[in-house]
C-alpha cells in the first residue's frame, strides 16, 4: 500500500471518529471552534489527496503539515475548554501524531512518483 493511500485512511478515520465529538461542543462553539476544527482537517485530507494525485507533493504535503499543526492547537484550545474528555483528546492527539509521522515520512521521499 502506498503512503498516500495509509496517509488517506488514517485522516478518513480521524474525521469519522472526531466529528461527533464536535456536534458535542456547546452551541455557541459548536459553530466557530468546531467548525474549525473540522474544516481544518478536510483541509487536511484535501492537501493529501492533491499529494497523492498531484505532481506537487512537496507543496501539499507541506501545507497539509502545517494545516495539522494548526489543527493540533485548536485541538488543545478545545480540551482547555473542556469541550473534549481526557480520553478523547487521548484519542484524537494520538490519531493527529499518526497522521503527522505519515506526513513527515512522505515529505523524506516527495519529489519522485508515490511513495
Amino acid at each position: 500500500m502506498a503512503e498516500g493511500d495509509n496517509i488517506l485512511t488514517h485522516l478518513h478515520d480521524l474525521l469519522i471518529y472526531i466529528i461527533p465529538q464536535l456536534g458535542r461542543f456547546p452551541r455557541d462553539q459548536k459553530f466557530v471552534l468546531g467548525d474549525r476544527i473540522e474544516v481544518k482537517l478536510l483541509e487536511v485530507q484535501e492537501g493529501c489527496l492533491r499529494a497523492y494525485y498531484g505532481r506537487e507533493k512537496r507543496t501539499h504535503l507541506v501545507e497539509a503539515n502545517m494545516t495539522l499543526e494548526v489543527t493540533r492547537h485548536l485541538i488543545r484550545v478545545a480540551h482547555a475548554l473542556r469541550y473534549f474528555s481526557n480520553q478523547t483528546y487521548g484519542v484524537v492527539s494520538e490519531k493527529l501524531d499518526a497522521v503527522g509521522r505519515m506526513i513527515g515520512g512522505w515529505l523524506k521521499v516527495a519529489g519522485g512518483a508515490r511513495p
